[in-house]
């Protein structure tokens, strides 16, 4: 049987779609997960992995390019050299020092807006369209320095925010009643930190306000209730990090699917955070919140009705990360 040969390009023709890029900035355990959840998910058509140690890096890109066949993503590279973010779609920066046992993210302020400093010309330089994700903590922080020192258009530069939060307040309700977690609609707003909290007045469990949830013939959760879920959730990472020393596994995934949801294009309605321009009453400042993500990065950040309550506290936590900013010159 004759081969058919490929046509050449002609004017006019759809030129073929130059494959996306994630970079991923850092190779600890952190920058590793989210490479990895994007290589077996397809997030990306290439993910590249730099780190300023060399062979940790170069060690890091050969052990998951040696599981190609079984990927999805069609190509992993990486190393030392800035330049490996060339051509980037979206960059997100995991570099940056460790929380230790018992700290509190905002205590990384210092430390990590130095690293977070040496990063950004590089960035500039070799992948300047780029959206930047900041997933270093405090993710918060560290998105307004970056917005800052970049000169980035505050639409292409976010954080993971409270993604990840709110995927264990879905699921540790979802474990309560017995019902799929995709089922579970509900939110951590707020600082990615000690001051964020659950958006109560809005979370539902199917078409029902969490609040009306019945089992028995009463209501399944007491305001008590309601405050420990919020707890737990808040005080997650430190649980695990007591036990393994740092979490990677669930940022990994859950950072993954908001790099998915620039690169389709998807719109999608995440709780991410990114410097607000007046929304609730704040601006200046990086907070959670639910916001129409896309291939634009920030398409719009939604103003959801809230009870004077947790008005109150979102401005609280504002305040938490302005104070922190302060503390490092920003």
């Amino acid at each position: 049987m004759a081969h058919r040969r490929a046509q050449p390009y002609r004017e006019g023709m759809h030129a073929p779609a130059r494959p996306s890029k994630l970079s991923v900035i850092g190779a600890g355990g952190v920058g590793v997960a989210i490479a990895y959840a994007a290589l077996i998910r397809g997030s990306a058509d290439v993910v590249a992995l730099h780190d300023i140690d060399a062979p940790k890096v170069e060690a890091e890109v050969l052990d998951l390019a040696h599981g190609t066949q079984f990927l999805v993503a069609k190509r992993v590279e990486g190393g030392a050299d800035p330049r490996v973010v060339e051509g980037s779609d979206v960059v997100v920066i995991t570099a940056g020092a460790k929380q230790r046992p018992g700290e509190p993210r905002l205590a990384l302020a210092a430390r990590n807006a130095e690293i977070l400093k040496a990063v950004l010309p590089g960035v500039r330089e070799h992948a300047p369209d780029a959206i930047v994700m900041l997933v270093t903590n405090p993710c918060d922080v560290l998105t307004v320095l970056a917005q800052r020192e970049g000169g980035l258009d505050p639409s292409r530069v976010l954080a993971s925010g409270t993604v990840l939060d709110s995927s264990r307040l879905r699921w540790l309700l979802s474990e309560l009643v017995h019902v799929d977690a995709r089922s579970v609609h509900a939110l951590m707003i707020g600082e990615h930190g000690d001051s964020e909290f659950p958006l109560w007045s809005r979370a539902r469990i199917g078409p029902l306000l969490v609040r009306e949830w019945m089992e028995e013939g009463r209501a399944r959760f007491s305001a008590a209730d309601l405050d420990r879920i919020a707890d737990d959730v808040v005080h997650a990472a430190y649980r695990i990090i007591e036990g393994k020393g740092a979490t990677s596994s669930a940022i990994g995934v859950s950072s993954a699917r908001i790099v998915e949801a620039i690169l389709r294009d998807e719109r999608a309605v995440l709780p991410v955070s990114s410097v607000l321009d007046g929304q609730h009453g704040i601006s200046g400042l990086a907070l959670s919140l639910p916001t129409i993500v896309g291939r634009g990065g920030i398409e719009r950040v939604l103003e959801v009705p809230m009870a004077d309550d947790e008005l109150a506290r979102l401005h609280a936590s504002a305040e938490a990360i302005d104070a922190s900013l302060r503390s490092v010159g920003g």
